[in-house]
C-alpha cells in the first residue's frame, strides 16, 4: 500500500557536449539505478541527450540523427522496465526544431512536450535554433523512432498513482508558467527539465520560484538542471536538483558536483489533493481556466512495490525545528496577545481574571495577558491572578504559581475551593472518598464559578487557559475549565505550549522569572484533581490517562489539516517516531484519539471565542463544523483492522 505517495527521482547525468552515445550510457546508468530503488518516475535535464550547450551544432543533421538513435536505444533499454523516464532532446517538426521532453515507458514514447518560452536575452540565444511549442495544435503528432508520437504543450500523463505535467526551464520564469494551466487541469506533479546556468544570487532566487510555484498550485515540483560536462565557454552549469511539495523542500542535490547524481523522495499526492479540495480558491481558479483543454496520456500499470519513505516526517508537526522555532513562537505569542488586546479594548475592559495553577496552560495565558496589557499601556495590577488550591494541588505548582505572579507584578489572590466543594458534595450526596468523575469535575466547575463571579465583581474578563489539544480530546470539564470569556490558548496545541513558555523564559531579562518558567516547563502535566501521593508529588498525570500529547498532536494535525484515514496516519506515525513507540501502542492511542475526538464534539460546538494561530483550529465559527452526534464507527473499525 503506497498511502498516496509517489516515489520520484531527479537526476543529473554526466554529459559530453554533442556526444549522444556517451550521454545515453550515463542516462541509462541513472535509470537502472532508479528502477532498482523502486522509483516510479525519473526526470533528467533539458537536452541531456545532446548537451544543452551545443550552440549552432543544433543545426547539424548528424547531431539530430545521433540523438534520435540514442532515443531508440533508450526505448529498447526500458522495454522491460516499469519506470517512467523523462528525457530532454531536440526534435525536428515541420521545418522547425523543438526543445522537447520525451516521456518513455516500457519501450514506448508516451508523448513529447515542447518548451513554451524560449529565452533570447543576455547569455541565452534559444530562438536562434528552436521554435516555441505555443502554436502547435493540441492534437499534433510527429513520427519519431518508428512511431507516431503525440506532441503538445498540453499533455498530461496519468499513472495509477498520479497525474503529471511537464514544463522546461524558462517556462517557470514566465509571468504565467505553463504549470499553472497544467495543475488547474489536474496535474499533481510538475517535472521541470532545465539547463539553468550559474550566476551570483540566482540559486536563491530559483529556490524562491520553485517554492512559490509549488505552493501556489498545490503541487509537487521536481526540478533537474544540467551540470558538469556542459560547455564552460561563457557560462557554468552546476547541477541544480530540487524536489518541492506544496512549498516545502523535500530534497535537493549537491551543487557544483563533478559527478552524476540522483535525488530521491516521495511526493504525497493524497495530501496535495486533500489540500486542493479544502482550498476552494483552487477549484474556482480551475473552473475559470476551462479553455486550457488537455490531452491525457495513459501510462502502463506499475507493479506494486513496498514503500519505504526517504523523506522526513516531523514527529512534532506543530513545532518547527531550528531557527524557525524562535520565529514561530514570537509570531504565535504576538497573535495571542493582539487578539486579547483587541477584545479588551473593544469592550472597554481594563481588568482580566485568570486562574493560575502553576501548570503550562495557565502560565502561557498569564504571559499572553501581560503582553496584551503592556501593548495597551494598562497597569498590570489590573490582571487578577487567582490560585484556587484544592484536593490535588501540589506544593510545587502552588509555589510556582505564587512566585510567577509576584515576579510579573500582577494582583494576586488565593481562594481555596476545598470548603465549597465539600459542601457541594454534601448537597448532592457525593462520597468524598470516591474519586470519580463527579469528584473531579465538581472542583473544575467550582473554580470556573469563582473566576466568573470575580469577573462580575471586578468588571473584568475571564481569560481562558485551555489549549487546542485538550479541546480535541475533550479533556476539559463541560462548563468548567471548558468555559471562559476569551480563550487565548484555544488555537495552540500542547506540544507548542511548552515551547512557547520556554521561549518566553529564555528571552526574559529577569532571572527569577526565567527560573520559575523553566521549572513549570519541567513539571508533569496534570489537572491536579486527585490528592497528591504520600511524598506530596503529583499523583494524577494527564498523559498516563489520555496518552502522550506528542502522539495526540501528531494525530490531530493529520486528521484535521489533511483528512487522512487511520491507516495512513499510523504509517506516518511509525515513520516519525521510529522505535520510540511500538506499533500496538501507536494503534492504541490512535484509536483512543478517534474515540475521544468524536465523543466530545459537543464541547467544541459551544467553545468561547479565541484566536486561531496556525493551520488547525477547532472553532465552530471558523475551521471546524462537525455535528456532535456524528458516527465514529468507520474510523474505529479501520483502527481495529490495522
Amino acid at each position: 500500500m503506497n498511502h498516496g505517495f509517489v516515489k520520484i527521482a531527479a537526476a543529473i547525468p554526466e554529459v559530453q557536449v554533442a556526444h549522444p552515445k556517451f550521454n545515453l550510457q550515463s542516462v541509462e546508468n541513472l535509470i537502472i539505478q532508479a528502477e532498482g530503488r523502486g522509483i516510479e518516475i525519473i526526470t533528467l535535464p533539458e537536452l541531456c541527450l545532446t548537451g544543452y550547450s551545443c550552440g549552432d551544432l543544433f543545426n547539424q543533421q548528424l547531431l539530430l540523427d545521433e540523438a534520435e538513435m540514442a532515443l531508440i536505444q533508450l526505448m529498447n533499454f526500458t522495454r522491460s522496465l516499469d519506470i517512467i523516464s523523462i528525457i530532454g532532446m531536440p526534435v525536428a517538426y515541420k521545418g522547425s526544431l523543438l526543445n522537447c521532453a520525451a516521456v518513455l515507458q516500457k519501450g514506448k514514447i508516451l508523448g513529447l512536450v515542447p518548451k513554451t518560452f524560449l529565452p533570447n536575452y543576455n547569455e541565452f540565444y534559444e530562438q536562434r535554433w528552436f521554435t516555441s511549442g505555443t502554436d502547435i495544435a493540441a492534437d499534433a503528432s510527429v513520427w519519431l523512432c518508428g512511431q507516431q508520437v503525440s506532441l503538445s504543450t498540453r499533455l498530461l500523463f496519468a499513472t495509477s498513482t498520479c497525474i503529471f505535467g511537464i514544463e522546461l526551464c524558462e517556462d517557470l520564469w514566465a509571468p504565467v508558467p505553463p504549470s499553472c494551466a497544467l495543475t488547474m487541469a489536474g496535474a499533481d506533479i510538475i517535472f521541470n527539465l532545465s539547463a539553468s546556468n550559474d550566476l551570483v544570487g540566482k540559486q536563491d532566487y530559483l529556490q524562491q520560484l520553485l517554492r512559490q510555484q509549488s505552493a501556489r498550485t498545490h503541487c509537487g515540483y521536481v526540478y533537474a538542471a544540467a551540470g558538469y560536462g556542459e560547455s564552460t565557454q561563457d557560462t557554468v552549469f552546476s547541477s541544480k536538483v530540487y524536489i518541492f511539495e506544496n512549498g516545502v523542500l523535500l530534497a535537493q542535490g549537491t551543487p557544483h558536483s563533478l559527478e552524476a547524481q540522483m535525488v530521491v523522495s516521495e511526493i504525497d499526492v493524497e495530501r496535495l489533493r486533500a489540500d486542493r479540495r479544502k482550498n476552494t480558491t483552487f477549484s474556482q481558479c480551475a473552473s475559470m481556466n476551462k479553455n486550457h483543454a488537455m490531452q491525457v496520456v495513459e501510462t502502463a500499470l506499475l507493479n506494486p512495490r513496498d514503500l519505504t519513505l526517504t523523506r522526513t516526517v516531523n514527529p512534532a508537526p506543530f513545532v518547527p525545528v531550528g531557527a524557525d522555532l524562535d520565529a514561530r513562537c514570537e509570531e504565535v505569542f504576538a497573535i495571542q496577545a493582539e487578539g486579547l488586546a483587541h477584545r479588551l479594548q473593544h469592550i472597554g475592559c481594563t481588568t482580566a481574571i485568570i486562574g493560575i495553577s502553576g501548570g503550562l496552560d495557565s502560565t502561557l495565558a498569564l504571559l499572553v495577558t501581560v503582553r496584551a496589557f503592556d501593548l495597551l499601556g494598562l497597569d498590570r495590577a489590573g490582571i487578577i491572578g487567582i490560585t484556587m488550591p484544592g484536593f490535588g494541588t501540589s506544593d510545587r505548582t502552588h509555589t510556582n504559581a505564587v512566585a510567577l505572579m509576584n515576579a510579573l507584578n500582577i494582583t494576586q489572590r488565593e481562594i481555596s475551593i476545598a470548603a465549597a466543594v465539600l459542601q457541594h458534595f454534601h448537597d448532592i450526596g457525593q462520597d468524598v472518598n470516591q474519586h470519580d468523575i463527579t469528584y473531579e469535575n465538581s472542583q473544575a466547575r467550582e473554580r470556573t464559578q469563582i473566576l466568573m463571579d470575580v469577573a462580575n465583581k471586578e468588571n473584568g474578563l475571564v481569560v481562558g487557559t485551555g489549549d487546542l489539544s485538550e479541546l480535541a480530546l475533550g479533556w476539559c470539564t463541560y462548563n468548567g475549565d471548558h468555559m471562559s470569556m476569551y480563550g487565548v490558548n484555544a488555537g495552540v496545541p500542547k506540544t507548542l505550549v511548552r515551547h512557547l513558555v520556554k521561549w518566553v523564559a529564555l528571552n526574559s531579562s529577569d532571572a527569577t522569572t526565567k527560573d520559575i518558567l523553566l521549572d513549570i516547563v519541567d513539571t508533569p502535566i496534570s489537572p491536579e484533581l486527585i490528592p497528591v501521593d504520600e511524598k506530596g508529588e503529583i499523583a494524577q498525570k494527564t498523559e498516563d490517562l489520555v496518552g502522550p500529547y506528542e502522539l495526540h498532536d501528531f494525530f490531530l494535525y493529520y486528521v484535521l489539516r489533511w483528512g487522512f484515514r487511520p491507516s495512513k496516519i499510523l504509517f506516518l506515525a511509525q515513520a516519525a517516531f521510529g522505535n520510540a513507540y511500538p506499533a500496538n501502542i501507536l494503534k492504541h492511542w490512535l484509536t483512543n484519539f478517534y474515540r475521544r475526538f468524536f465523543g466530545h464534539q459537543f464541547k467544541r460546538s459551544c467553545m468561547p471565542d479565541g484566536p486561531k494561530v496556525g493551520s488547525v483550529s477547532l472553532s465552530p465559527r471558523g475551521d471546524w463544523r462537525m455535528p456532535s452526534d456524528a458516527c465514529r464507527d468507520a474510523w474505529l473499525e479501520e483502527c481495529e483492522r490495522l
